[in-house]
This record gives C-alpha cells, structure tokens and sequence, in this order.
C-alpha cells in the first residue's frame, strides 16, 4: 500500500509479511468488541476494554485494529456477515427485499447499537459490500436509472431501520420503567381522553379511534408496514414486478 493511498483497514493485511504470527485474529478481537458492545452499548467496546476483555495490553490492540473507528467498521461488517442470503438475487425483487428486510432485522434486534452508530465514517467491507450487492441487485436491470435504485433502496433500508430502533427503545424502556409499550398506552389513556374529548385534533382522533398498527404484536407491524414500502418500490417501477 502507497503513501498516499486511502488508510482504509480493508486494505491493511491483517498479518505482516514477515515476522512471527499475531497472537490473536482481527475475528477474535471483532467478537469480543461485538460481545461488550451487545451487554453494554457502542460506546462501552473502547480499545482498553475490547484490550482487557482478550487479554492484550491497550497499546498491543493497536498492531490489530489502528484505531477505534476500524473497529467499529469490523463490528458492522461482521454483522452484516450473519446475515443468510442467497449468493445472488432470485429475480423476484419483492422476495428478495422480503427476505433481506427479516434477515437485517433480527440482526439488528441480536445487535441493538447496529442501527445507531454515529461519528464513525463506516466503510464497505466485504459482507457489508454482499449485503448491498444482494439488496441493490434485486432492483438491478428493472429500468430505473441508478439513482433511482439507490433512492428506492434507501426508503427500503430507512424502513426496516426505523422500525428496529422503535422496538428497541420500548426493550430499553421497558427494562428502564418495568412498564411495557401496552402497560404505558392504558397509563396515557385518561389524557387521550381529554384530547378526544376536546375535538381539536381531528386526525390524532381518527388514528386512536380507528386505527390498528397500535395494537398489532411487533411482527405484524413490521410486515404490515414493509409491504407499503414495497408497494411504493412497485409503483416506481416500470411495467410488471
């Protein structure tokens, strides 16, 4: 690697030419900063710790993984590695980003800090590269241009990680309060009352009075609203799905 090319830990060899053999893996080292991070949140599966927690010293971690942003870069692609997928699309996109969409999120609900990683400039490792190629290849050749894929891609990707970070506030909530999602709903009905009762909040009203996603169980709310996302997708292709 040149000078002056891009310090990108993918294109770092993760054992030197010459000398003796590391003593621990990037995979081991990954596992244990995914294993912190699962039990106590991102910002826990710091060097010293993920150091501590396979027996390194803090300073030694640092021959491994040159910095904390390249660790977090191993965690999100080892995530994206757990993912089953076929090798390549089927042909039926709709089945595809089905399929992907229960795939990501029950990943992201083993791993609640995978849909919330900030100040960390993420790049595209090899499973995370798999992951788009399976995504944006079932929208591939269906007569948008790239733009538009990608455009549709990301309403697809917003969706399901929307949706991961709801459920995974009302866990933490409910670990937090002892109160479940249900148990605080009847808690604010007296004030939904007074807000009916008022009449000043058509909509709002409509929605309590009327509407069922509030009291679907979390996989009937997921399905239920992926398949308005896919039907969205379906409108802005041409011709037949």
């Amino acid at each position: 690697m040149g000078d002056d090319a891009p310090d990108i830990i993918w294109l770092r060899p993760e054992r030197p030419a010459r000398g003796p053999r590391p003593a621990y893996s990037r995979a081991q080292i990954t596992a244990a900063a995914i294993q912190i991070a699962d039990a106590e949140g991102l910002e826990a599966a710091s060097m010293r710790r993920v150091a501590a927690e396979i027996g390194a010293g803090t300073m030694s971690l640092y021959r491994y993984v040159p910095g904390r942003e390249d660790l977090v870069n191993l965690m999100v692609d080892a995530v994206y590695g757990e993912l089953d997928l076929p090798d390549e699309p089927s042909g039926d996109w709709r089945a595809d980003l089905t399929l992907l969409a229960h795939a990501l999120r029950a990943a992201s609900r083993r791993h609640p800090w995978f849909t919330d990683i900030r100040g960390v400039r993420q790049s595209f490792g090899p499973n995370t590269l798999r992951f788009l190629e399976f995504g944006m290849g079932a929208l591939d050749g269906r007569g948008v241009p790239v733009d538009e894929m990608m455009a549709l891609f990301g309403i697809f990707q917003g969706y399901v990680t929307g949706f991961v970070r709801e459920e995974a506030f009302w866990i933490e909530e409910e670990r937090r309060t002892g109160m479940t999602r249900e148990q605080w709903m009847a808690h604010s009905g007296p004030y939904v009352h007074h807000i009916l009762d008022s009449g000043d909040y058509p909509v709002f009203s409509k929605i309590i009075l009327y509407a069922r996603q509030p009291h679907m169980d979390d996989d009937e709310r997921f399905a239920y609203g992926l398949e308005r996302v896919l039907d969205t997708i379906a409108a802005a292709l041409p011709g037949p799905e």
